[in-house]
């Protein structure tokens, strides 16, 4: 079976910084994610990964965006060229000389005609992979979203004084979502460019409105971008809130406020957990929605649930641990905690869930099947920086409102009552089972990085592999996403981390007879090669999404699945031990998520100007991994790579 990491976050080329203007909104920050590549490139990396000719995009004319590129399907023996230099550092000298052999009868054979079949595919289609993608990596995916598919990302701690600081909050970050939806639907925000070619901002109208819907075998996914209301939920109670009145118009946040409180007085005892079936895996919430779904009223409520432009938790307040508040926060937003706690005050169907708990923790759940994770962290950042500049933010809205309608979901089904029962169970086996770890990392940031002319991304993701490589004396197959949003509807693409140089560098920090100034140039190495497949894998000149294309088109027409993807290469590079991303804000925020594998590790980082926050996840029960292990040899590697900088000659001059 293809391994798809559960979590495909984004990656946009780094060209410094760049500050975008809102119109009417004020100035915001909205960081790009950075994979620039190094100033100072090997000839030697450029030679074995780039093509000696780059295929030509096709163009296309949507409506919104006619310039946008059309989706490609590369030259086959360009990516499995690229692929066996990927596999190289994964492999024992037998298993590549049996890989090479192998990947020469695929390139002669069967790859040869799933090439034909693909290559007729995408000459009918402006991105042959797009809906293929939702459906294999998402929407016929069968584990729990809960973990293994949606991230968290937190808003900066707040700290309320009382119960009305704590809706009173609430309020404006309602509001302050919807004056973004507002401007997704007006078409404000502002289109970005990766070099020459504009990116998709498709992906910011498919967030606001939008639900999965659990199907057996396959669920589906609606979206209801025209949605005027959002669904609260408190003590498991769901109630409906208009946001906008008839008008259109966004109704204050005061007036949202009091309906808040109004909610909360109202409900004093808690109601039956249904939200908590969302949680579980999809065949087992199919089968109870199944159930749910027989009565028109469920059938009523269910849909305005769907409906909602996104759904606000207001969870019940816990106490946390000292030392381990930022491990709990993020905790709370990706599972709930469990079912004692506020698993059951969720709809993990949505795409966008607010969470907020009196404890100060405030954040994201998000449920990743429509989009990447920019939106989100866009978001964020608006409605941070909006409550931050005004005081006042949100009282200027409309005091024309609807009071807040609760709806009835009831069953007198056993079927749904031993759903629940198991739901309960298996998401506190979930949340008992994933480990994390928030590093903030002060020794430097950004900054230190890019005086000595690398590139932060790079260097992070060199950092993470020689932590890995430390702990477990050899090299993982490492994960991180590059998005496809200079192509139609493109979604995501696999930078593969590792690699020759990156184990050539490890190796040497392990060597006591290595000299600072060799580490120093294989780390120089390490994080070229690195920004080297970066930049192709933005240009959709990876090799997992053609690989998986070629698979599908075997599974589509009725052919059976070559040797190659059960080969040792394709097996390893593609066991993602370490799944990475990086969710890039300004502010003390960060994203995380459960790891891909069973034995590995998952790292969301956010590198700042001066410090950097990392989300380390692990399994329980892998008696081999360890995240707080990880996270001090990380830290330690982080140092490491600073003296070894430091101590070393510097760059590489240019000799010309």
């Amino acid at each position: 079976m293809y391994t798809i990491s559960p979590f495909c976050s984004e990656r946009v080329l780094e060209k410094g910084d760049a500050e975008m203007q809102f119109p009417r909104n004020g100035k915001l920050l909205w960081n790009l994610t950075k994979s620039s590549l190094a100033q100072q490139s090997q000839n030697a990396i450029a030679k074995r990964l780039l093509p000696a000719s780059y295929s030509t995009a096709v163009k296309d004319a949507p409506s919104d965006q006619p310039n946008l590129l059309k989706y490609h399907v590369l030259p086959l023996e360009e990516t499995l060229n690229r692929f066996m230099a990927t596999v190289e550092p994964l492999l024992t000298a037998e298993e590549l000389e049996q890989q090479k052999e192998i990947t020469a009868q695929f390139l002669k054979n069967q790859g040869r005609d799933l090439q034909q079949l693909l290559e007729a595919t995408g000459s009918k289609e402006k991105n042959w992979l797009a809906h293929r993608w939702l459906k294999a990596a998402y929407l016929q995916y069968r584990s729990p979203v809960t973990v293994f598919v949606s991230p968290g990302m937190t808003f900066p701690k707040q700290n309320f004084k009382d119960s009305r600081a704590f809706v009173d909050y609430t309020a404006r970050v309602i509001f302050g979502l919807g004056e973004f939806n507002d401007m997704v639907h007006a078409g404000k925000i502002p289109i970005v460019k990766m070099g020459k070619d504009e990116l998709d901002n498709s992906q910011f109208g498919k967030v606001f409105g939008t639900c999965r819907i659990p199907r057996r075998g396959t669920d589906e996914i609606v979206y209801n971008p025209s949605s005027d209301y959002v669904v609260v939920i408190y003590r498991n109670h769901f109630y409906q809130l208009q946001i906008y009145n008839k008008q259109g118009k966004l109704i204050a946040a005061p007036c949202l406020a009091a309906q808040l409180e109004n909610i909360m007085s109202k409900e004093t005892k808690v109601g039956v957990p249904y939200g908590i079936l969302t949680t579980d895996s999809r065949d087992n919430w199919a089968e109870a929605y199944e159930h749910l779904s027989e009565t028109p009223s469920n059938r009523d409520a269910l849909k305005t649930i769907q409906s909602a432009l996104f759904t606000v938790s207001l969870d019940e307040g816990t106490t946390l641990k000292q030392g381990e508040e930022v491990d709990e926060l993020i905790l709370s937003l990706i599972h709930g905690s469990g079912s004692k706690v506020n698993s059951g005050n969720r709809w993990m169907d949505k795409t966008i869930q607010l969470v907020v708990n009196p404890n100060g923790n405030v954040g994201f759940t998000y449920e990743h099947s429509p989009a990447e994770g920019q939106p989100i962290a866009m978001m964020m950042d608006y409605v941070v920086q909006k409550m931050k500049e005004d005081p006042n933010f949100g009282q200027n809205g409309s005091e024309d409102f609807t009071p807040a309608q609760k709806l009835q979901i009831s069953s007198a089904n056993k079927s749904v009552e031993q759903s629940l029962t198991v739901a309960q169970k298996n998401v506190d086996q979930l949340a008992e089972a994933l480990q994390m770890k928030v590093l903030k990392f002060d020794g430097f940031g950004k900054d230190f990085i890019k005086k000595q002319r690398l590139g932060p991304d790079s260097f992070v993701q060199i950092a993470l592999q020689l932590a890995f490589f430390k702990m477990h004396a050899e090299p993982a197959a490492q994960y991180e996403s590059a998005h496809l949003r200079i192509f139609d509807g493109g979604r995501t693409e696999t930078i593969r981390s590792c690699s020759n140089e990156s184990l050539a560098f490890c190796r040497a920090m392990q060597d006591t007879n290595a000299t600072d100034q060799e580490r120093a140039d294989k780390l120089r190495a390490a994080i070229t090669s690195h920004q080297m497949y970066t930049k192709l894998a933005l240009q959709g000149k990876g090799v997992d999404r053609h690989l998986l294309g070629l698979k599908l088109m075997a599974l589509e027409n009725r052919q059976p699945v070559p040797e190659f993807y059960s080969s040792p290469g394709f097996v390893k590079s593609s066991h993602f031990r370490m799944s990475t991303s990086q969710v890039a804000t300004k502010y003390e925020a960060f994203m995380g998520y459960g790891p891909a594998t069973d034995d590995g590790y998952a790292c969301c980082y956010n590198p700042r100007e001066h410090d950097i926050i990392l989300a380390i996840s692990a399994w329980r029960h892998c008696p081999i991994t360890d995240h707080l292990k990880f996270a001090n040899t990380l830290e330690e590697s982080f140092s490491q790579m600073k003296d070894v900088l430091e101590n070393g000659s510097g760059p590489v001059k240019s000799k010309l």
